[in-house]
């Protein structure tokens, strides 16, 4: 059954916003991101030291607001397809979601 999470007006253009769920009986963290209009959601879990992503509350985009930013190792993740960039990565990037939006503009995890 989907999960509801947010509309997609909650969310700054370009901007991010992190949940945590309780998912088959345990706890998980992701997150969304807004970019040109377009939803992204990933797991909010750093590839390289298992760690959330966030330096503060919702806060998982570098200054320019252009990418995903790891708070503790400054690795760097591409906002479409959460491929790391930068950083110590070893190729690994985001684990992403299955989200989709109702006709309504609500944003929806698919489980």
């Amino acid at each position: 059954m989907p999960i509801k999470l947010c509309h997609i007006n909650e969310l700054e253009d370009p901007g991010s916003r992190g949940f945590t769920l309780i998912r088959y009986g345990r706890e998980f963290l992701m997150f969304l991101v807004k970019k040109d209009g377009k939803i992204y959601g990933y797991e909010n879990r750093c590839p390289h030291a298992g760690i959330n992503l966030e330096w503060r509350e919702d806060d998982f985009l570098d200054l320019d607001k252009a990418l995903i930013i790891c708070s503790v190792h400054g690795a760097l993740f591409t906002i479409d397809s959460g491929s790391c960039v930068v950083g110590p990565c070893n190729g690994r990037g985001l684990n992403p979601l299955d989200l989709h939006q109702d006709t309504d503009g609500f944003i929806y995890l698919n489980d």
